[in-house]
Order: structure tokens, then sequence, then C-alpha cells
């Protein structure tokens, strides 16, 4: 080594992702050196590199190679050329792969022949992810915009269109005096029909846009399936009768859910009314549910409608592609139904897929987080809690039973998983029974989960207490078997 390349070593030794290399030519010989810091980058020793064919080059990966060698040769070659930067990835030892960006310069006889060449090679990996990151935010950003400006000339049309109608026949029938009482019933149909659509368009835009800001928070509570499913096809009846369409559900009677009874309401009507729509008359929808998984349930809308067709395909669920397809006695629709129901669903961290097929019919599916029949029970002697579980696990096997100590104990369960039920003492450390049933509340703002209160001495305070909170059942301890399982029957059944 001579005394440059140990003077330049010395100065890149504390320096772990640079390495410099020099080469000259002495005698039609190549005497090459590389400074110490290159195992840092490559895995490989300076010695390693040079029993390398072709100086190591290939460590460049297939893709680089020539186009690296290209321009190095043409900057061997070119007596005009002094310096040279390039970047490129390498195959590291370890088979990982690094970005380098490398320095040349090159010293030339008088006849512009190299002489001798230096090269300062850099470790870019870490610049070059960020490139990457930023480049596919930045590609996203653009598709996103791209996305927002068809969807906003869509809708603008769409906001536009029923006016026509609504202006037209408005104007029909200020202007017309003479028109008969059938034909001016038509018309203020069509005018109804037209303003109806476009309500519904304006409710779903303000929705999934109040979706999008955040400005609707999603408030799960412990919800029933069937009787959820059964409220949304009652508000539906109407529809299904005027095409002579059965509706069948199948979905167990012990089936919960943990959602928001609004937003999932819309997703499930949503998702009917566009299996009555393209359904022909005298044909079946089957609604079901069932377990998916220990932490979701699925819901199947399936139809023997007129199926979707492979353009349509991929328009669903795009608000960018709204579109509307008329149903089979030409009804209307919005097209932003299914966008806003994939959002809904997706707030609630489920998933929604579909299988179609033209003139057969269409099924969709999505999935929603369960929620376990399970009996959150509060009580802090252990003697006492250690028999309570036993009851509750012998007569009612089907929920799993949960029990805590404390008020702060039971609260971290709530923030997980809502129960089927609370059994709660009123002597519990940190906080007492109303206390802890208030901070529940908190938690369950449509006081949906039933509570059963335990007091050690009923008094018609303690009683009115307990009632002001929303509690009706309260039993004094020591509490009979057959009472307590009795009362607990009562309020699952009427969940």
């Amino acid at each position: 080594m001579n005394k440059t390349n140990e003077e330049l070593s010395k100065l890149f030794s504390g320096i772990k992702n640079t390495f410099f290399w020099s080469l000259k030519y002495v005698d039609d010989n190549e005497i090459i050196y590389y400074s110490e810091n290159i195992f840092e980058i490559t895995g490989y020793t300076g010695e390693e590199i040079k029993k390398f064919p072709d100086r190591g080059n290939l460590l460049v990966i297939e893709e680089d190679i020539q186009n690296f060698k290209k321009l190095f040769i043409d900057f061997a070659n070119d007596p005009t050329m002094g310096f040279l930067k390039l970047e490129y990835r390498i195959t590291r030892k370890d088979k990982k792969v690094a970005w380098l960006e490398e320095s040349v310069t090159v010293e030339r006889n008088q006849e512009g022949k190299a002489q001798k060449y230096f090269g300062l090679v850099s470790d870019i990996s870490a610049f070059k992810e960020k490139e990457v990151s930023l480049n596919g935010l930045l590609e996203n950003y653009k598709q996103l915009n791209s996305s927002k400006d068809r969807f906003i000339s869509i809708l603008s049309h769409d906001l536009r269109a029923p006016f026509t109608s609504i202006l037209g026949f408005s104007e029909i029938l200020i202007n017309e005096p003479n028109l008969s009482y059938d034909e001016r019933l038509e018309y203020l149909n069509y005018i109804n029909e037209s303003s109806q659509n476009q309500l519904q368009l304006v409710n779903y835009l303000l929705d999934w846009s109040r979706l999008q800001t955040g400005g609707i928070r999603i408030e799960p509570q412990r919800l029933h399936a069937q009787t959820l499913v059964f409220n949304c096809i009652s508000s539906l009846t109407g529809n299904a009768i005027r095409k002579n369409l059965d509706i069948k559900v199948f979905i167990k009677d012990s089936l919960y859910i943990q959602a928001d009874e609004r937003m999932l309401t819309q997703v499930i009507t949503n998702i009917i009314s566009n299996a009555i729509k393209f359904s022909t008359e005298g044909k079946t929808i089957e609604v079901s549910a069932d377990t998916f998984n220990e932490n979701f349930v699925e819901f199947i809308v399936k139809d023997e409608g007129i199926g979707i067709s492979d353009v349509n395909k991929i328009k669903l669920f795009k608000i960018e592609r709204m579109f509307s397809t008329e149903g089979t006695k030409g009804e209307k629709g919005t097209g932003l139904g299914l966008s806003l129901v994939k959002e809904i669903i997706e707030k609630h961290n489920g998933s929604i897929w579909f299988y179609t097929e033209l003139d057969k019919g269409s099924e969709f599916h999505f999935t929603i987080p369960s929620s376990p029949n399970t009996i959150l029970l509060v009580e802090n002697n252990a003697i006492e809690r250690d028999l309570y579980e036993t009851v509750l696990k012998d007569n009612f096997p089907s929920f799993h039973v949960i029990g805590v100590k404390n008020g702060y104990e039971a609260l971290n369960h709530l923030i997980s998983q809502l129960p089927s039920l609370i059994i709660t003492d009123y002597e519990l450390p940190l906080m007492n029974g109303t206390q802890f049933i208030q901070s529940v509340r908190k938690e369950d703002k449509g006081g949906k989960i039933p509570i059963i209160a335990l007091v050690p001495e009923l008094s018609e305070n303690v009683r009115r207490q307990y009632q002001m909170l929303g509690i009706d059942i309260v039993l004094q301890k020591p509490v009979d078997n057959e009472l307590f399982s009795e009362k607990i029957q009562l309020l699952l059944e009427y969940q």
C-alpha cells in the first residue's frame, strides 16, 4: 500500500458506509487497492474481491450490469472525460441487495489514455428505500387525485341529472291546467321518485365523506344478528312483495356481533335491497350468517338474479367509478351504495367480497367482529366468586365466564369486548358497585348490556340508586342459587 492509500485508509477508517479503491497500470499490469471499509458494505474483504473476475464487477446485479459496464467503458475511452458518477445495486455476501453510489476520477497520459483511477463508493440503500417509498406515495397521491377528479366529474353529472325530470314535469304541472288527474299523478310520481333518489344520493355522499374524515364515530355494541337482519328485511318487505320474492333467513338465535347498529343496518339493508332490485319475479333470496373464525361472523346474501357482468365487476366498491344499473323492473339507484358499504365494513375491520354469474345470481359475503357469549363476574371475595362461577358454568354452559376481583380489571375487559351480561358486587375495592356501573355506561352508551347487582343489604334507598342507573335486578347476598339462575335466564332471554 502506497503512502497516499495509507493516509486515505486512516481518513476513512471511521466511516462505515463508504470505501475507496484505486487502480493504476504499470507495465500493462493492474495494481488495485480496496480500503478496509469495503467489508462493511459488501461483506467481502478487499483481498477476496481481488480474486473475483472482472475486479468484482460480478457483484453488480444482472439488471444493472450492462448499463454499468457501458458507462464505464465509454468513460475510459473518452479522453475528454475526467469524472463519472454511477448508481447501481450489488448482491452482498449475505445475499441482501445494497444500493451504491460510485464517484470515479481518472488521470490520463498525453494521448488521453487512462493511467490511474480513483473511486469513492457509498452505500445509499437507506436513501433509496426512502426514495422508493416517496415515489410510491407520490404515485398513490396521483392516483387518488385522478380518482377524485373522475369522481367529481361523475358526481356533478349525477347531481344535476335528476333535476331535468324534476324541473320538466313540475313546469308541465304549472303550465298545463287541463291535465287529467291520472296525468298529474303520473308526473308527481316521477318528481317524487327523482327526489327520493337524489336525497338518497346526498345522504350516501355525506355519510361516505364523514367516514373518510372521521366525522362519524363507529360505536360498536353487542347486537343480536338475527334480530338485526329481520329488522332490515322488514323495511324492504314492500319491495319484495311487489316482485313476489321469498326472503329466507338462516341465522342461529345464539349468534351475536359487535358493531355499530345504525351503520350495519345500512350495510345489510343496502345489500338485500340490491338483491331485490336485480331479482326477477318469483325468485328466492337467502340471508345467512355463521361463525367465520374465532373473531368474526360471516354474513351472506344470495340471490337468483341477473348477476353482474365482467365489465361492471371491477367498478363495484370504487367511489371513483360510481355507476348505477336499473333493476329488473326499472328500479333506480345512486351508484354510491356499495362504496359506502365497503367503507363501513372496513371501519369495523371486516372484509367484503362477492361471487356472481350472469343470469344465475350473485352472492355477497362480508365479515363483522363477533361478540361471543360471555358473562363478566365482578366479585372481590375469592370464595364467593368461585361459587358463582360454578353456578354459572353448570347452568349456562354455552357462555364463557370471566371472573375478576375489581372494577378496574372488569373495565379492561370491556375495552376489547362487551359481554352478554355483567354481574357485580356492591362492595368492591378501588371503586364500589355503583361507580363501576357508571363507568360501564360510558362504554355501553346505549345501555344494552344487562347488569345484575349483588348487595349485602337490600334497602329501598339502595334499590333506588340502582334503578337510577337502569339496573332492575338487585339481589341480596347470600343469593339463592335457584333464584340467581332464574334472574340470569330472564335477562338473557330478553337480549
